[in-house]
């Protein structure tokens, strides 16, 4: 990303840089289609945190295969105008996402505007346009581990669920090292009984039971919504295709980002788990592997916690059937 380059238009009548918002903070309006709704970021904030911003508040009503683009309103125009580059908010603003209709095809220097009915040829500058797909960037501050249905009823019926059990505990390892709120959930734990006793569960934020198959229940989302800064899930657990493939689904919808890991996650059928992991991929969603959700949580040898991680994966996750199975 460019240096960030403060370059704001203030809301007709506003106030200064941080009316209405915390210290350190600057109002903004967020609108997207009919909708309007303010929020406050950070001073200096740039594209990326607007973007990120702009999928906590409306991820449920955004299609995430779209491309966009982020204006911002300019009093001097009396209309919006794409977002100037290097942009940083300093100043209360109003900023809005706006779906393109046509396709943006860059060939020997020009821009193909494609629509339905017509194709014309123009000569010049693209706007700056993204996919609201994501690049899968972990930091611990961002990050809540989700834990689903370990439960052990299900040791006898889902497929190497020992290996899932071993790579779930290290990561549960790793979330209280890197101090990650962990969410567990257990499916009908009065007739499947409950998380099975070689995953240590102390320091998690919530132990929750449940009927539906996707963990985002109420109590979640009220969970979610208590930690400050939330855009990341690493979902991991049973089954596959079924609660873990629901909770994803839902979580994506609601504009978090989520990575699934293969290696502690599995079903009682590997033909479920192996299209349902797919599915999921081409969804967006990250499918990944423990150890390298671990590293890029530290993601420097120098962090103050690297070693601790490093004694965790010292002996490598199991090489089970999970992996010619993916």
């Amino acid at each position: 990303m460019a240096a960030a380059e403060p370059a704001v238009a203030a809301l007709p009548g506003g106030g200064g840089a941080g009316a209405g918002a915390p210290s350190g903070t600057v109002p903004v309006l967020f609108c997207f289609s009919v909708f309007a709704r303010p929020a406050a970021v950070p001073h200096g904030a740039g594209y990326e945190l607007l973007i990120q911003k702009f999928l906590s508040l409306y991820g449920d009503q955004i299609d995430m295969h779209r491309k966009f683009v982020v204006q911002l309103f300019a009093e001097e125009w009396g209309q919006y105008v794409d977002l100037p580059k290097g942009f940083a908010v300093s100043e209360r603003c109003k900023v809005r996402l706006v779906p393109l209709q046509i396709q943006l095809v860059t060939r020997e220097g020009r821009t193909q505007v494609e629509e339905r009915k017509k194709r014309t040829w123009l000569r010049m500058t693209p706007v700056r346009v993204f996919y609201l797909t994501t690049l899968g960037n972990l930091t611990p501050s961002s990050t809540v581990f989700f834990c689903c249905d370990m439960q052990e009823r299900f040791r006898p019926a889902i497929k190497y669920f020992g290996d899932i059990i071993s790579v779930g505990q290290r990561l549960l390892q790793g979330a209280r090292i890197l101090g990650i709120p962990v969410i567990v959930t257990e499916q009908y734990p009065k007739g499947l009984g409950s998380t099975v006793q070689e995953i240590d569960l102390t320091g998690v934020k919530l132990v929750l039971p449940k009927t539906k198959f996707s963990m985002v229940l109420p109590e979640v989302e009220a969970a979610l919504a208590e930690i400050p800064g939330v855009r990341s899930v690493v979902l991991f657990g049973v089954e596959t295709h079924v609660c873990i493939q629901q909770t994803a689904l839902e979580l994506v919808g609601r504009g978090i980002e989520v990575h699934i890991v293969a290696d502690a996650t599995s079903s009682r059928s590997m033909m479920d788990r192996m299209f349902a992991l797919e599915r999921l991929a081409r969804t967006g969603i990250i499918v990944t592997t423990s150890e390298a959700v671990l590293l890029q949580l530290v993601a420097d040898k120098d962090h103050p916690k690297f070693k601790e991680i490093q004694n965790l994966i010292k002996a490598s996750a199991p090489e089970s059937g999970l992996l010619s199975k993916v």
